[in-house]
């Protein structure tokens, strides 16, 4: 899926102006095999990329069997994210990322069968069980396929651009009713809840992210206290009211570094903040750079897309 997914991207972001996507499948063996039992073949050796993403699918089988098949990858993986890739974990795809220890002391989350065994596994890592979606140091975790769906257009816009994810959301997703709204579709996983209310409230953040408001005012509109709305969104979302805001002004924003040439300051007050150095240190610490390095990053990596397929 994530590798039809990405070509619908390359497709529609060939151009002078546009980014170009190469998509390969990398390992150390001839080919690998899919769930079906399809052999894909392997047509990159770990060794030769240098990606700007890669995709860690899912998997069948034994984990300890596969590191010692793959006994490189752990290391490979955590020098490709020094160096800056983007990494992504479909369900228990995300055990690569924890074993190369790139996620300890951090948030994660993958498919509810394997919640047990990861924390077994990797005990330092902090896993979520009530979300389905999580990022934290470019490290992106979907539990499932539902919730991959939407990380995989989250980095479609961010390597390139909105307008190339509104037609794959369009195209690929038509049959979910998926509204796509630039730099918020990584939140699609936290709206796999049962609760109306809060997705209203999660909607209207979204419509309404630089506005200035009181969430106080905002429960009283609903029909609660502010206690028992910040229980509620905290319950559906897996975030506090606050902490989702803050994300959706960091993502929205990452949207404007990446599609615009504006300042930093009109940026910050464009999501929200009067105080650029306010917005710049909340900036460094969802992403790990300051606005002006993500911008540089953006513009000096070429994109490329690595999808690695364990068999």
């Amino acid at each position: 899926m994530a590798r039809d997914v990405f070509h619908m991207a390359a497709l529609r972001s060939q151009g002078p102006d546009q980014p170009q996507l190469e998509i390969r499948i990398a390992g150390e063996t001839p080919a690998a095999t899919g769930f079906s039992g399809e052999l894909l073949p392997i047509d990159a050796a770990l060794t030769t990329l240098q990606p700007a993403l890669i995709i860690l699918p899912a998997f069948w089988a034994d984990f300890d069997t596969l590191l010692q098949t793959h006994a490189q990858l752990p290391d490979w993986l955590a020098h490709q994210h020094a160096q800056g890739s983007l990494i992504c974990c479909t369900a228990n795809g995300v055990f690569w990322a924890a074993a190369a220890g790139l996620l300890d002391g951090h948030e994660a989350t993958t498919y509810w069968r394997f919640y047990r065994e990861f924390e077994q596994r990797f005990p330092r890592v902090q896993l979520n069980r009530d979300r389905h979606l999580t990022e934290t140091e470019r490290i992106f975790c979907a539990a499932g396929v539902s919730s991959a769906c939407d990380m995989y257009l989250h980095l479609i816009e961010q390597l390139c651009g909105s307008k190339v994810a509104q037609d794959v959301a369009r195209d690929a997703l038509y049959e979910t009713q998926r509204s796509y709204r630039p730099g918020v579709m990584g939140f699609g996983g936290q709206k796999m809840h049962q609760d109306p209310v809060i997705l209203q409230v999660q909607e209207w953040l979204e419509d309404n992210l630089a506005e200035s408001f009181r969430f106080e005012d905002l429960a009283e509109q609903h029909g609660m206290s502010a206690r028992n709305f910040i229980r509620r969104f905290q319950a559906a979302t897996g975030d506090k009211p606050l902490q989702y805001l803050q994300r959706l002004r960091m993502e929205h924003s990452k949207n404007l570094l990446a599609g615009s040439t504006r300042s930093i300051k009109s940026i910050s007050y464009q999501v929200g903040y009067d105080d650029a150095s306010f917005f710049a240190r909340l900036f460094r610490e969802h992403t790990g750079f300051s606005p002006s390095q993500y911008r540089q990053h953006l513009h000096r990596k070429t994109p490329r897309h690595d999808h690695r397929q364990d068999g």
